[in-house]
């Protein structure tokens, strides 16, 4: 019997059989043979990731790290989470005096960049080529600067830039990760913050705020489920209490962070007067 899988490096799998025709388990045979790579031949790939988050670990020296954004690119500028994401951008911008780093996307990312910018800001962004809901990619953002966003090829290379983005090097340093509402994308990036954090990957010298905006009870349901597995003993309790904060309104965020890095306290602006750019 001789089984192809194409897609695989053109795996081929060939079994011994008796005279009987019958499969000889003990006599099996196995054997790759690929016709893509052979000898000394190695796949580009591994390099072109290390070069790819080389330049994200660039553009982050440039820019300076700051408040990381995870968040959906489908919610449009009418949406109520759209302007509750731009009022908290601009905000956390002004309290932190940090670099506003997004994933350079459509939806609550672009909500993010407007409002840091709103506040004369800086802003960078770890852009991919094609966000989900998308049907055509884009190398570019339609308006922010060339030289403040990378466009990566490399869904990897895009997360270490995120992640690196956050990351405190000294007390005077604030960053902070925000999880704002989103899809599989979002709780993709969320979980894996989370689980570098609850590894102490993330903030073991100097301790990032987590914030889980749970913007109209959002994200609720997944919170329940989280208490399930307290109750079924696949976390401890309290164990994600302790590394994320979560969130009902901008001004509780607001109020972590002043806590969080002993500041002094905002004053925020009601949600009414937020005017949207265009």
């Amino acid at each position: 019997m001789e089984i192809s899988l194409t897609g695989y490096s053109d795996l081929t799998f060939c079994y011994g059989r008796s005279k009987s025709s019958k499969l000889d388990v003990q006599n099996r045979k196995f054997q790759i043979c690929s016709s893509r790579f052979s000898g000394t031949e190695e796949r580009n790939s591994p390099r072109e990731v290390k070069l790819e988050i080389q330049k994200c670990y660039d553009l982050i020296k440039k820019l300076g790290r700051g408040a990381v954004y995870l968040g959906s690119s489908r919610f449009d500028s009418q949406h109520s989470h759209y302007k509750q994401t731009f009022e908290l951008g601009r905000e956390v911008a002004k309290l932190l005096d940090c670099t506003t780093w997004t994933g350079a996307g459509p939806g609550l990312m672009d909500a993010v960049v407007k409002g840091a910018l709103a506040a004369k800001k800086t802003v960078g962004g770890f852009k991919i080529g094609r966000e989900a809901g998308e049907w055509t990619s884009s190398n570019f953002h339609p308006y922010l600067p060339e030289d403040t966003y990378l466009t990566c090829r490399f869904f990897s290379a895009r997360k270490h830039g995120l992640v690196d983005a956050a990351m405190r090097r000294s007390s005077s340093e604030m960053t902070a990760v925000v999880g704002l509402p989103g899809g599989i994308g979002t709780l993709d990036e969320i979980f894996e913050v989370l689980s570098l954090i609850q590894l102490k990957r993330i903030g073991s010298s100097f301790p990032v705020p987590f914030l889980l905006m749970n913007y109209d009870s959002y994200y609720s349901k997944l919170l329940d489920f989280i208490a399930d597995c307290e109750t079924k003993g696949t976390l401890d309790k309290g164990e994600i209490d302790s590394i994320w904060k979560v969130c009902d309104s901008n001004l509780q965020a607001l109020e972590y962070l002043v806590d969080f890095y002993n500041l002094t306290s905002p004053k925020m602006p009601l949600l009414e007067e937020v005017n949207l750019p265009n």
